[in-house]
């Protein structure tokens, strides 16, 4: 079995932005404190996250007494490479060419694996991943 390393800040920006689309109807924000609160997550560590995510406009910030996040877009718009993209850019990069006799073939493989691992992250929505129809498994 393949296990693919996730960073804790990865781990962090999905589990924000899932809470985000189980709250969005377009219009209402979700204070920071209530996300951190109901993730676990250092409210320190999740505006550096959240302000990544809004630099890519995944998500959108209201300032103020009433102000919070809410995405940007419907979570239905959003897939899980955007967030991917926003926080670990170079978890999707392109492997490099491998050198030496066996190089090409190595490449191709990894090249492969890449390409269906990005194409695979955007298939799944932040909209599929709030569902509260249980727990998907996403295989990849």
């Amino acid at each position: 079995m393949l296990l693919v390393r996730v960073s804790q800040k990865l781990e962090y920006a999905c589990r924000a932005a899932v809470c985000l689309a189980k709250q969005y109807d377009g219009s209402t924000v979700v204070k920071l404190e209530d996300i951190a609160q109901r993730e676990d997550i250092s409210p320190s560590f999740l505006v550096q996250i959240l302000n990544e995510l809004k630099r890519s406009d995944i998500v959108a910030s209201k300032r103020g007494k009433a102000g919070g996040y809410v995405l940007a877009r419907p979570p239905a718009k959003i897939s899980l490479r955007e967030v991917v993209q926003a926080v670990e850019p170079g978890l999707l990069a392109t492997p490099p060419n491998s050198s030496g006799s066996s190089g090409p073939a190595v490449s191709n493989v990894w090249h492969d694996l890449s390409k269906s691992i990005s194409e695979r992250l955007g298939t799944i929505t932040l909209e599929a991943m709030a569902s509260e129809t249980g727990a998907p498994m996403y295989f990849i």
